[in-house]
C-alpha cells in the first residue's frame, strides 16, 4: 500500500487544503486510515462505527485488541448519540475544557462497536483543539476512532515524519501538520464510577477537575505496573513510549542524581554503548555522554511534556543503546510527565 502524505497548515486551511481533508475524509468512511495531527500527539484515525476500521487500527499499530480505542468528535451534540446517557459530570467538564485535551469515559450504546471499545461497554470520547483534526473529523461522518499513530509500544509521534516512520506502507494516509503543541496524550477520567477518576494523567490537572467537579479520584495503576485489572483506557495495561535502547529513571538530590548518571554513563561508554542523557535547563551542562539532550525547563514543565516525546524519538534517530532521565515532580502535569517516563522505562528506576 503506498501511503500519501499531504501537507496542511492549521492556520491557512485554504480551498486546497479543504479538498485534501474532503478526500482523507473519505478513505475514513471507506474504511481506510489516515493519520493526523491533534493538539496532543499525532492520531491514527479510523471510522469508530465500522468495527473492520477499529480491526485496521489494532493490525497497523500492532495494538492488544482489548486496549480501548478514543473515539474523536467535533460537536457535543454527537456524544449523546453514543451513549447511553452523558452524565452531568461529563457537561460540566466538556463545558469547561472542549475542544481540548480531556478524554471522557461513558457508557456506550449499542452504535459503539466492541471492536472499538476494546470489548468494554463503556467507550471513551473526545474532542480535539485542532482545526484540521475537527474538519477531518467532521469530513468522516463524525465519529474517528484514534489511538496515536505509532507502532504500539514506541514514543507517541509528535510530527509527521514519525508516523512516516512507523506507518508507511500500512495506511492509506498521513496529514503533516507540523508539530503538536503539548506533546503528551489527553487526560483521561472515567465518569462511569461514583466519584470521576482520573485514569490517564495528561495537561488537564487532577486539580484543574477538581475545581470543575469538587471531588476527583485518581487510578493507582497510574504509577503501578503490577495491576492486572482489564484496561479501561489506553494504555492502562501495556508498556508505552518506549525508545529501543534501554532508558532508566535516576531519582534523588540532584548532585547524586548527576553524580550517578555520569558514572554509570561512563562505564556503559567503556564498553562500547552510546549513550543519550535526559535533563533539562539547568543541568544538561553538568552531564556527559554521547549525547546530552534537555527536555526544557523545571520552571516551566508544559516545556517538558512537550520535548519529551521528541526527545526520545531522536535518541532513537541517533542509535543510543542506553539513556538515563532525572526524574521530574509527580504533581500537576508533572504527574503527567512522570507516567509516561515510568512506561518508557519499563518502571526502572534508581532512587538515591
Amino acid at each position: 500500500m503506498e501511503t500519501k502524505v499531504v501537507k496542511i497548515e492549521e492556520k491557512n486551511i485554504d480551498e486546497k487544503a479543504a479538498e485534501a481533508l474532503k478526500k482523507a475524509g473519505d478513505v475514513i468512511k471507506k474504511g481506510g486510515l489516515v493519520a493526523f495531527p491533534t493538539e496532543t500527539v499525532y492520531g491514527l484515525g479510523g471510522d469508530a462505527l465500522n468495527p473492520e476500521s477499529s480491526k485496521k487500527i489494532y493490525a497497523a499499530k500492532g495494538r492488544p485488541s482489548d486496549n480501548p480505542l478514543i473515539v474523536h468528535v467535533y460537536r457535543i451534540e454527537d456524544v449523546e448519540k453514543i451513549v447511553e446517557d452523558m452524565p452531568e459530570a461529563a457537561r460540566k467538564l466538556s463545558d469547561a475544557f472542549w475542544p481540548g485535551p480531556l478524554t471522557m469515559i461513558m457508557n456506550k450504546n449499542e452504535k459503539v462497536p466492541y471492536e472499538t471499545t476494546g470489548g468494554l461497554d463503556t467507550v471513551a470520547i473526545r474532542m480535539p483543539n485542532n482545526k484540521i483534526a475537527l474538519e477531518l473529523i467532521r469530513q468522516s461522518g463524525g465519529y474517528i476512532a484514534a489511538p496515536s499513530a505509532n507502532t504500539s509500544g514506541r514514543p507517541s509521534p509528535t510530527i509527521a515524519r514519525y508516523c512516516e516512520e512507523d506507518l508507511s506502507g500500512k495506511i492509506e494516509m498521513i496529514i503533516d501538520g507540523g508539530q503538536v503543541g503539548i506533546g503528551l496524550e489527553s487526560t483521561i477520567v472515567d465518569l462511569t464510577s461514583e466519584v470521576p477518576m482520573i485514569l490517564r494523567p495528561g495537561y488537564i490537572t487532577a486539580d484543574m477537575l477538581k475545581e470543575v467537579l469538587g471531588e476527583i479520584s485518581i487510578d493507582r495503576t497510574i504509577i503501578d505496573s503490577t495491576s492486572t485489572q482489564k484496561p479501561k483506557a489506553p494504555g492502562m495495561k501495556y508498556k508505552h513510549y518506549a525508545p529501543k535502547g534501554d532508558l532508566m529513571i535516576v531519582q534523588g538530590a540532584q548532585e547524586k542524581v548527576v553524580e550517578y548518571i555520569n558514572s554509570e554513563s561512563a562505564k556503559a561508554m567503556e564498553q562500547g554503548k552510546k549513550v543519550g542523557i535526559i535533563g533539562t535547563e539547568s543541568t544538561k551542562m553538568l552531564y556527559k555522554a554521547d549525547v546530552v539532550k534537555s527536555v526544557g525547563s523545571r520552571e516551566d514543565e508544559k516545556t517538558i511534556a512537550h520535548e519529551l516525546f521528541k526527545v526520545l524519538r531522536e535518541f532513537d534517530d541517533e542509535g543510543m543503546d542506553v539513556m538515563f532521565s532525572e526524574s521530574f515532580d509527580d504533581s500537576g502535569i508533572g504527574q503527567a510527565i512522570m507516567n509516561r517516563l515510568l512506561k518508557a522505562a519499563g518502571h526502572n528506576v534508581k532512587v538515591l
